[in-house]
């Protein structure tokens, strides 16, 4: 007897997605024919470079023509390299786009060895002579990028020194593909039961979704035996990330700065004010923290709460299904504080303009990004699901990023287009709280408006407060090997269990495995970055109340952020829009916020 069999949903071949659920990818170029017409003839000009070697320091005009030919070439090349990505994250499988891919990246190489000249040949222009260059009519666009330039004076060492530091480059990131091989390759963790009784492999990804599982038993179970593994290579891990901060140490001493924390801080111009400010900042709200922590405990009735409880909606999840046009609708709704042409630009990006690659296929990247360049579209790749809530949020993230990228791309020269990470994260989390109070004030029930409360709570936790310990901690383990402090297991166990009292509360249960999370985090591995997502998300909060409660000129202000590119220094950027990131307030706003969500969802539930 023949047995029915179970359908299973299968996801599409890129071939059967219908186009209108594609990007467009016609404003980088039109086909694949266009773009190797167009990078046949790019990757030969790479030989031009060798012409102004020798000549930047005759004269300014000589200086301007080699600068103005580096500018061209590269937005040529943006606008290749982004059409050659663009297309490998369609289907990850296609060997025809990741050889096209392939072939950029060596050209780019290739580039980049025949330009290395320029740096130091620029900086070896003596100071009186780049002072009247920096004056000259040809030089005048180029103005800040030779003034950012010449920072580094200091910095920058002899050829031969330079020659040196450059051979060391893939010997200097061992320690981060030594981590990466050991946890993403080597350490397997076994099956788990989920709580829906199946079987499933226990790994990075889904040990984040078991920690979201509203069965306790699963949720503990996942997190001893996740950290059963990590604690065998305790050991290994310890000295990996030790040879790291041994790295970072030896560049910032090598370069003659006073520290690696200073190293670090030194191209965004951003003083380390600014990093102990956060700290302190979020240390003044503990608190708040503490007594969000016990509200969750209460709420999920538990007579002890752990780090795994902290991950599940204290309500279950929302039933909200919303098809691609309605999530496209709730977006631009709640952006509409942001004016006319913000909205109406986005509208079209989002739908005939077909600026989004919206769901998934078989082989497609997953996750979402946004792409923007300064001559083609800001593309923005999702992988939606309509019962997903998140995924509406991540649609209006994505979006905020592209619109960044169109406003700067359309008001700033290609030199000044392109914003840094510092500032990155601010338009994107400006979206998404607008997106979350137009939903507050849309809900119909108290449960309804309670969820999304406790969604923003744990945005900011672990947005910001979550982050600023790891800031914290990256400043303290830098601080201990710059003394001379040997960086052990158990010396990192210690530093690291001191913040989790610091940061949880004196009722929180610590189990002794959760000191060993320091052993897994990769951004430790590009240190002193984490802190960028907690100053992001500050600004956004402090941002999108300026907006909501002002006039036209706290939004000219913003749109001004958004079109202003690295045309200035990030600080001087969100000074300008309204935040002044030097002083404590925009961190004690966001910090406001926090407490009034955690009072809130107290009386709601």
């Amino acid at each position: 007897m023949a047995t029915a069999k179970k359908k299973q949903k299968t996801l599409p071949p890129r071939s059967k997605v219908k186009e209108a659920d594609t990007w467009d990818l016609a404003s980088l170029f039109p086909n694949d024919k266009a773009w190797e017409t167009a990078f046949t003839k790019w990757e030969k000009q790479s030989k031009r470079y060798a012409s102004f070697r020798g000549k930047l320091g005759k004269s300014a005009a000589d200086l301007a023509a080699c600068l103005k030919f580096d500018n061209k070439y590269e937005r040529a090349g943006e606008r290749l390299g982004t059409y050659a990505f663009l297309k490998t994250t369609e289907d990850t499988a296609d060997s025809q786009y990741q050889r096209m891919m392939g072939r950029f990246q060596h050209a780019v190489t290739e580039a980049s060895q025949a330009a290395s000249f320029m740096r130091p040949e620029i900086l070896s222009i003596p100071a009186t002579k780049y002072k009247k260059f920096l004056q000259s009519k040809e030089l005048k666009s180029y103005q800040l990028v030779l003034e950012r330039l010449v920072r580094y004076k200091p910095h920058t060492l002899s050829d031969s020194e330079e020659r040196l530091l450059a051979m060391q480059g893939q010997m200097a990131d061992t320690a981060d593909h030594t981590f990466g091989q050991l946890t993403d390759a080597d350490l397997k963790f076994g099956m788990i039961k989920d709580e829906k009784g199946e079987t499933v492999e226990l790994s990075h990804s889904s040990f984040s979704a078991l920690l979201h599982s509203p069965k306790r038993s699963v949720r503990s179970k996942a997190f001893h035996q996740y950290y059963d593994v990590f604690q065998s290579h305790e050991n290994t891990l310890a000295a990996t990330l030790s040879g790291s901060v041994q790295g970072d140490i030896y560049y910032a001493k090598a370069r003659g700065y006073d520290s690696a924390i200073g190293a670090s801080l030194f191209s965004d111009n951003v003083p380390q004010s600014v990093y102990d400010s956060l700290i302190s900042a979020v240390h003044s709200r503990q608190p708040a923290i503490y007594r969000y922590l016990e509200l969750r405990r209460r709420k999920m009735r538990l007579k002890e709460i752990h780090h795994y409880d902290t991950y599940v909606p204290i309500l279950s999840d929302l039933d909200q299904r919303r098809t691609w046009k309605q999530a496209v609708e709730v977006v631009m709704r709640s952006l509409e504080p942001l004016g006319e042409e913000y909205c109406s630009t986005l509208r079209r990006g989002l739908t005939e303009d077909r600026w989004c690659d919206r769901y998934p296929n078989r082989g497609k990247q997953s996750g979402a990004f946004s792409c923007g360049t300064f001559d083609g579209a800001p593309y923005i790749m999702m992988n939606y699901q309509p019962a997903v809530l998140d995924h509406v949020f991540t649609l209006t993230h994505e979006a905020g990023h592209s619109m960044h990228s169109h406003y700067s791309a359309k008001s700033q020269p290609f030199q000044y287009y392109n914003y840094v990470i510092f500032v990155a994260e601010v338009a994107s989390t400006f979206n998404e709280q607008l997106l979350s109070r137009y939903l507050m004030q849309q809900a119909k029930t108290d449960q309804e408006r309670a969820y999304l409360i406790n969604r923003d709570i744990d945005a900011i936790r672990g947005t910001i407060i979550r982050q600023t310990m790891f800031a914290e901690f990256e400043k303290i383990i830098h601080a201990l090997a710059e003394t001379g402090e040997p960086l052990t297991i158990e010396c990192f166990k210690q530093e690291y269990g001191k913040l989790l009292e610091a940061y949880f509360g004196p009722d929180f249960v610590i189990d002794e495995q959760l000191k060993l999370e320091c052993l897994r985090i990769p951004h430790f591995y590009r240190a002193f970055y984490v802190y960028k997502y907690a100053t992001g998300l500050s600004a956004a909060i402090a941002l999108s109340e300026r907006v909501l409660n002002g006039g036209k000129q706290e939004l000219n202000d913003y749109l001004s952020f958004l079109k202003g590119g690295c045309s200035k220094y990030p600080l001087d950027l969100l000074r300008d829009a309204g935040v002044d990131m030097t002083k404590p307030e925009p961190v004690q706003t966001a910090l406001d916020r926090f407490e009034s969500l955690v009072e809130e969802l107290d009386t709601l539930l």
